[in-house]
């Protein structure tokens, strides 16, 4: 098997693969899947890859699931990267491309980070699973756990959009609306979890939710011909695709698929929680609570990321940025993407189109520079959400 430990991210700790864990039991810090990337490098070659399946498994070789028959899919992944040139010549950029997400099961990115977390869990043993959810994390959740006969919990801010409620009850799962925001609906699913045993697929809270998100990387990659953009902008609220993406970038220049060119990696935040942005500008190397955090794109809305930490490093290494936008960029960002290429996409992809008309306007990407931007969900899960402002 490929996967052979699980290590720290913060301490020099490393636990043997095979077994439930959560955080670091020294630091309490995320743990990090770690393969062996020689083995892994024999058969997963650019070569192999065309009579793959179109999904995130045609990296098995670097995903913690070995057994085909334990894989819990629904399809994830290998989603389009589309050329933006009419985004593009309305950002004044010549190369931009928008890795659309939207097409995933239950509409958004949060299909491959549970796909992988719950096959996990299933394979460890565990009957239940939960997380606590802005949206689109506990419809992906409750839908694989549908998929694989378990039972699922999902904790959600009380002012969540009634569709996201609807879907995730559909797929069966047990639904608790909270008082307050996604950190509050966190700490009681976290009781409840200890209380009950279930397997908690909180953001970064086990260690294979972010092997599903890295593939995002990998296909990056793979759909750019095995070279990378100049910049990526993501959507940052927990940060798990960037810290995925991050990952995934070190792990393909081991196996020989690229070489060290990084993009600078950039986390758009909303002007109303933005605790990345600020630690990022006062040169922290982890993120304080947000206090009053409120913005209309719901993934958006976490004051205090687990992996922050994680999240700076990755900018800071890179040579990237945060930015924050306001809730009115962000819809002029839906509606740019929207009238420019037929993209209705959620705002937390809208915020990403309006941060780099920021940045070209700034003279912080140039207009021969590549850059994908991010959609990670579809616009149709978010109408409730959006139309105040539109």
């Amino acid at each position: 098997m490929a996967l052979i430990r699980l290590d720290c991210t913060k301490c020099d700790v490393t636990y043997a693969p095979g077994r439930v864990l959560n955080l670091c039991g020294t630091c309490g810090a995320p743990l990090f899947a770690r393969y062996d990337l020689e083995r892994a490098a024999r058969t997963l070659r650019p070569e192999a890859l065309p009579t793959r399946e179109r999904s995130m498994w045609r990296y098995h070789e670097v995903m913690p699931v070995e057994d085909p028959a334990h894989r819990l899919s629904l399809g994830e992944g290998f989603t389009p990267l589309l050329p933006a040139p009419r985004l593009g010549a309305r950002l004044g950029m010549k190369r931009v491309w928008v890795k659309d997400e939207g097409g995933n099961p239950t509409g958004s990115f949060k299909a491959r980070g549970l796909s992988a977390a719950v096959s996990m869990a299933k394979a460890l043993g565990a009957k239940a699973v939960c997380l606590p959810s802005a949206g689109n994390a506990g419809s992906a959740l409750a839908a694989y756990a549908a998929r694989g006969g378990l039972e699922a919990h999902v904790f959600v801010p009380k002012d969540i959009a009634s569709l996201f409620l609807m879907e995730t009850r559909a797929y069966g799962a047990h639904v608790e609306t909270v008082d307050g925001l996604i950190t509050d609906a966190g700490r009681i699913c976290a009781g409840l979890a200890k209380e009950h045993g279930w397997y908690e697929c909180a953001t970064l809270k086990e260690p294979y939710r972010v092997e599903g998100k890295k593939t995002m990387g990998y296909e990056l990659a793979e759909q750019l011909g095995w070279t990378l953009p100049d910049v990526i902008l993501y959507p940052t609220g927990g940060g798990t695709g960037l810290i995925g993406m991050w990952k995934a970038f070190e792990e393909m220049e081991t196996m020989g698929l690229i070489g060290s060119k990084r993009p600078r990696m950039v986390a758009v935040q909303a002007e109303g929680c933005a605790p990345i942005v600020k630690a990022h500008e006062e040169g922290r190397p982890d993120a304080p609570m947000w206090q009053g955090a409120t913005t209309h794109a719901h993934g958006l809305r976490v004051p205090k990321a687990l992996g922050d930490f994680l999240i700076l490093r990755a900018v800071k290494e890179s040579r990237g940025t945060a930015v924050a936008v306001t809730e009115a960029e962000i819809i002029q960002g839906v509606k740019d993407a929207s009238a420019a290429e037929g993209l209705f996409v959620a705002p937390e992809g809208g915020a990403c189109v309006a941060a780099l008309r920021k940045l070209q306007t700034a003279g912080q990407v140039t207009p021969d520079e590549s850059v994908v931007v991010f959609n990670t969900g579809t616009g149709f899960k978010y109408v409730e959400n959006m139309a105040p402002l539109w």
